[in-house]
This record gives structure tokens, sequence and C-alpha cells, in this order.
């Protein structure tokens, strides 16, 4: 296997400090994002022994992009039309631009139908040829590198990193957590929230916030998932809905929840999500690979140099990569990434939400520069299936790059400068040339 080496790039980029003025001009943009509104990946045979009332149906197979998510992402794509086009990236003739752009997406039905949605929007009147791989006989390995033998990961150094940053251990989660898993009691068991005392569960009903029961533990993991958390996994699949049912126009928690309940039962989903791919090793095992070409991708692009493990070729404008808010979280831990937007948690991956990595380069220096955000709809965006536009945009939260973004509004970070940062943040061992 090649190993990857940031530190031999031929990188001809000045190393100045960001401009205070914004005289830059826009090269690549890079998308990373996950795929949007879906049916429940666990079927509903499954999810309804945690609830008095049956969970709705999406009308799709599990897991399956719902009609709304396709029309959502179409929507999306078309803001980024607008934006692409206004920064001159893309020039509005959408043949010739299709050819400086590269799509890639994970090989599973949602984020393909994500991808092609996203890109009918971007470029509705050119085919675009979305890359994936054969769900049936290959995984891929830069969005699942352990599985694909890309990299390794230690199951006692990972239980560790995860219990190394819960203090008195994995059950205290549950008091930390506790108006959380109130509502989510409350929710699943149809009673008001707040209600005291609250009333016990039903005999035909399996409390999934009964942690005496079921305790959330940090254990060996399966494929896909690098560690088990118990309890709090369970808990996690009965509030899987909810984001998905305010997204696709559904009642929500059997009416149960406006977007402020969905965003407080989310910071369950966003903590287990930490746990498993912010978390310092795990970010370092599982994301290093798309790092690297991510960055080797940008860097491609600033020299006009072919190189090895990257997205597209030199000339290429537009790279999308289309995942799972796993894939998206962990590259965010991997760089210390953060960022909010109104009416989520902290760091949460919003259906059809990306983060974006902007190429820009001064024009009175030559300096580059990447800029970052994380650009997503709103809850109620999605639900009402609201247009976007340059005047009327999805929620877009610049994002501070640790060690590298200058004072700016924008948190320019000197591409030599985040090149720099990249070679001792990723793994080259969890990283290659190729894959």
């Amino acid at each position: 296997m090649k190993i990857l080496s940031l530190s031999i790039l031929p990188l001809s980029v000045c190393l100045l400090t960001a401009q205070p003025v914004d005289d830059t001009l826009l090269k690549q943009v890079i998308i990373f994002g996950r795929h949007n509104v879906r049916a429940p990946v666990a079927p509903n045979s499954y999810l309804n022994e945690f609830s008095v009332q049956n969970f709705p149906d999406f009308g799709v197979a599990n897991g399956i992009l719902t009609p709304n998510g396709e029309k959502l992402e179409t929507l999306l794509g078309g803001y980024y039309r607008q934006w692409l086009t206004q920064e001159g990236l893309l020039t509005g003739n959408d043949i010739a631009d299709a050819k400086f752009v590269f799509f890639h997406a994970n090989a599973i039905q949602r984020t393909v139908d994500t991808a092609q949605h996203l890109a009918s929007g971007l470029l509705p009147g050119a085919q675009v040829n979305v890359q994936h791989l054969s769900p049936t006989t290959a995984i891929d390995p830069l969005f699942d590198p352990v599985d694909a033998g890309v990299a390794q990961r230690d199951t006692s150094t990972a239980i560790a990193s995860v219990l190394g940053r819960m203090g008195a251990g994995p059950q205290v989660l549950g008091s930390a957590f506790s108006p959380e898993f109130s509502l989510v009691r409350a929710v699943l068991l149809g009673y008001p929230a707040g209600q005291t005392p609250a009333p016990p569960t039903p005999a035909n009903v399996t409390d999934a916030t009964d942690f005496t029961a079921n305790p959330i533990i940090v254990g060996p993991g399966t494929m896909g998932d690098p560690i088990s958390l118990g309890g709090l996994s369970t808990v996690n699949n009965a509030i899987d809905p909810f984001v998905m049912e305010y997204g696709d126009g559904l009642p929500t928690g059997w009416d149960h929840l406006n977007a402020e309940g969905v965003s407080q039962t989310s910071r369950i989903y966003n903590l287990l999500i930490d746990l498993e791919f912010r978390t310092p090793y795990l970010a370092r095992v599982q994301s290093s690979n798309v790092a690297s070409h991510i960055v080797r991708t940008l860097v491609q692009s600033a020299t006009g140099n072919a190189l090895s493990g990257t997205l597209g070729s030199p000339s290429t404008k537009l790279v999308t990569l289309i995942a799972s808010d796993v894939n998206v979280c962990g590259l965010a831990g991997l760089f210390h990434l953060d960022w909010l937007l109104a009416g989520y948690p902290s760091n949460f991956c919003s259906p059809g939400g990306a983060l974006v990595f902007q190429l820009r380069q001064s024009q009175s220096t030559g300096e580059f520069i990447v800029r970052a955000s994380y650009i997503g709809q709103t809850l109620d965006q999605l639900r009402d299936q609201t247009p976007l536009t340059l005047d009327a945009p999805p929620a877009i939260a610049p994002v501070f790059i640790p060690a590298c973004s200058g004072s700016n509004t924008t948190f320019d970070c000197p591409l030599g400068k985040f090149v720099e940062i990249a070679s001792r943040l990723i793994d080259p061992h969890s990283a290659d040339l190729v894959n």
C-alpha cells in the first residue's frame, strides 16, 4: 500500500497571512455532504417495540431517500448553482460546466440518489456522472477505510479513547442528558413531557430509556460501527425517525414534537455520533483517508500539477462527495471543526447538509487560502420545501480551522498552513494514494 506523505507535496503557494480585504477569486469548491431525508434505517417492526403507537410509514423501504428528500436535494443543488455562478466558478452553460465537476457517492441508494439530485439541481441542463462503487461487490475506502482494509482500528484503544471522555463512566450519560431522555420517553410512551411522576412503562413496550435494564456500555463494535454503546445505541434507533419525520412533512413524534423538540431529542443522536466518530483516535483512523484526498485535491488545483490520491483532475472546479453524517462528522472531528446552525444541536449534520471547502486565490498576492463553512437547510426549510435563493439561502455557518484560520469573518486559512496542519493530523498508515 502506498503511504500518503503530505510533506513532499509540490506546493508552490505563498505562506502569507490571510488578507483583511477579500480580493480573492474562487478557484475550487469541495462539498462533503450527507444524504437528504430518508426513511428510518430500522424497520417499523423493530421501532414499534419502543412506543405505544406505531411509527409512521414513509412510503419507501428502510433507509431509502424519500421523494421529498429528492426534491429537497434538488432545491439545495439549485442554490449551489446560483452561488457558484455568481462567484464565477460556473458559467451557466451546464454542458460546458459539467466537464469540470466530479461527483462521488458512497455505494448505498440514499447517498447515490442524493448526489444525483444535487447534480440535477446544480446542472439541470447536463448529464452528470455520479461515481460510486457497486454496493454488492466493494466497500468504499474513502468512507469506510477500516472495513476496506486501508486503515486498522485497534479495538482496545478505541474503547479506551471513548471511555476516557466520560469521566465517571458511560452510565453518567443518563444523568448528564436527563432532560433529553425524559422528553424521548414521554414522546415514545405518549404522556405529557414533564409529567410528575412519570407513568410506568406499559407491559407491551420496551422502555428504550431504561438504562438499568439496558445499560450504556462501551464495547467492541461491528462492521460500520467502531464501538458499541449498548443502551445509548438502542435509544438512538428509537429517535432516529424524528428528524426525518419533520423533514418529510409527517406528524413528528405523533404530533408531540415541534422543531424545538426535534432539536432537543437530536442532542442524544448527536452524542452517539460524537463519541463514535469525533473521538480523536477514532477520527484519525476512520477519516484520515478521505481527509488526505481532500487536502491533496486542493493542492492539485492550486499548483495545476496532477497528483495521485486526489478527486478529479487539476482542472476540476467542483468536487462533491456524498456519504453519511458519520463521515462528515468524522472529518470534522479530525480537524477539530465546529459549527452551529439555528435550530440544530452543535455540530449536527443536517439532512443534505455539507462541510464546504473553498479554495480561493488573492488577486494582489497570489496567495491561496482555504475557506470552510457548513451549509444546510433548516428544519423548517426541509419541512416546508422552501425554495432557496441567494436572498433566501440555506443556513450557512463559517467554520474556524484551529491553528490556521485568521481573525476575519470568514476565518480564512492559508493553504500552505492548512497542509502543514493536515500533515500532523492525518495518520499516514490510515491513508493511501489510490483508494
